[in-house]
């Protein structure tokens, strides 16, 4: 059997385990395990796996990952969404649509200092949901505007998921992120526009709450105050990152530090149980994508002995159309696997194969990952495996059906359709940042 034949059923049989469902990097290092044993031996494979745990572990990229996670961990554990969401609220109160638009809003400033959609999903279903239950809100416009507006830490800088792609593709933490900001600001405003424009076609679809009426100017001033901590951690990291003052580890290691004495200083971060707590999160978190990040890029050297992935670059550069028919199939290619499977999995299989073809096109390198993304936003929430409406189902408590979620979760897809149409039309969305740092 050639190298190639060997290639092709392991990524056939990978697929199949991960439709399965066992878990992603079990699934790369089984089949990397066993491919490579068939190809040069058990210890060669072996010799192989070792390298690859080395030079992955080694790359100073991936200390981002536990830092950024903590930071996150502090904030929720300071309660930093819950103030920022009450102040967003207070500041649009009255607005059609007022505790949605809040959830948006907060969920945006939340991106900036989580990197996790499903902690955010999990953070405004257990803080918005109810609010939105009390005021008589429409269940899915509620809920799709919760599991939506999550996605946003996809997207809005410290992104895990762009860490991810950093170490897939040797691209600049720094620049992937400072590409993400622009595009998650304005699918943020596409999506407070979507709300309010429903919401004052349909009033039923949001009634206004009964403190609303009672909201002034000087309480709306007063609301202001609340975003302060949050907003000093973004400038910290995103400002930091920008300027050149700090390293994407540098900028993770400040802004913990800060979320940390901010939680400190406010009380909840006093006791031991918060900080036991965040650091045990912080572990799962980091022991988590350190196992995916080795078995993928394991996985990938296994391909690499196949020859598939330069046998498939050759084909897609030697393809007599325009380069934007690639384009689209390879991103059509992405929304149909990330339907089917999660989108860590999809990334790290396809991205090493990929990623060089795409740059060798003539497409910009940050561009293209900003678009990736954009369509790992739409997966996130795109049936039969959308984790961010899973994740809202389990953290409503009331025993929600994920199909309703799915309902509500339409309409915002159309607006990220949007926001994906505009970084076509407008490249600089997301190449202009990262080119003046």
């Amino acid at each position: 059997m050639s190298f190639t034949t060997i290639g092709i059923w392991a990524v056939l049989l990978l697929v199949l385990l991960l439709l399965s469902g066992l878990p992603i990097a079990v699934d790369f290092l089984l089949i990397g395990i066993g491919g490579t044993t068939l190809l040069i031996g058990l210890d060669p494979t072996l010799a192989l796996l070792g390298d690859t745990l080395y030079s992955s572990i080694s790359n100073p990229t991936i200390t981002v990952i536990p830092l950024f996670a903590l930071m996150g961990a502090f904030a929720t554990g300071g309660g930093f969404a819950k103030r920022a969401y009450s102040a967003v609220h207070i500041i649009f109160a009255r607005l059609p649509g007022s505790l949605a638009i809040a959830t948006s809003i907060g969920s945006a400033f939340f991106a900036a200092i989580s990197g996790s959609t499903l902690a955010s999903v999990a953070v405004f279903g257990k803080l918005a949901y109810p609010e939105m239950k009390r005021a008589n809100y429409d269940k899915s416009f509620a809920l799709g505007s919760i599991a939506s507006s999550g996605s946003f830490a996809c997207m809005i800088p410290p992104s895990g998921m762009f860490i991810l792609f950093a170490i897939f593709t040797d691209q600049s933490v720094g620049k992937l992120f400072m590409g993400g900001v622009i595009p998650g600001l304005v699918t943020a405003g596409v999506y407070v526009f979507s709300m309010y424009l429903r919401s004052r076609l349909n009033p039923k679809l949001a009634p206004m709450a009964d403190f609303e009426k009672t909201v002034t100017l000087r309480k709306r001033v007063a609301a202001v105050k609340g975003l302060w901590e949050i907003s000093l951690i973004a400038v910290i990291v995103i400002g930091g990152i920008y300027s050149g003052i700090l390293t994407p580890t540098g900028a993770g290691a400040a802004g913990t530090l800060g979320a940390f004495l901010i939680g400190f200083g406010r009380g909840p971060l006093r006791k031991f149980v918060p900080n036991r707590l965040a650091l045990r999160e912080t572990a799962n978190i980091s022991a988590m994508l350190f196992f995916m990040i080795i078995t993928a890029l394991f996985f990938s050297r296994f391909l690499a002995l196949t020859r598939i992935p330069m046998d498939l670059a050759d084909f897609l550069q030697s393809w007599d159309v325009n380069r934007y028919i690639i384009l689209m199939a390879i991103l059509v290619l992405w929304f149909v696997m990330g339907m089917l499977i999660v989108q860590a999995a999809v990334f790290a299989l396809t991205l090493p194969i990929l990623f060089p073809v795409v740059v060798n096109l003539g497409f910009d390198p940050i561009w293209f990952c900003v678009v990736a993304m954009k369509l790992n936003e739409i997966a996130g929430v795109t049936p039969p495996v959308g984790l961010n409406a899973f994740a809202l189902s389990g953290a409503t408590g009331d025993n929600t059906p994920v199909e309703q979620i799915y309902k509500g979760i339409m309409p915002f897809i159309l607006c990220d359709v949007v926001v994906l149409a505009f970084l076509f039309m407008f490249p600089a969305m997301a190449t202009w940042l990262p080119g003046n740092m």
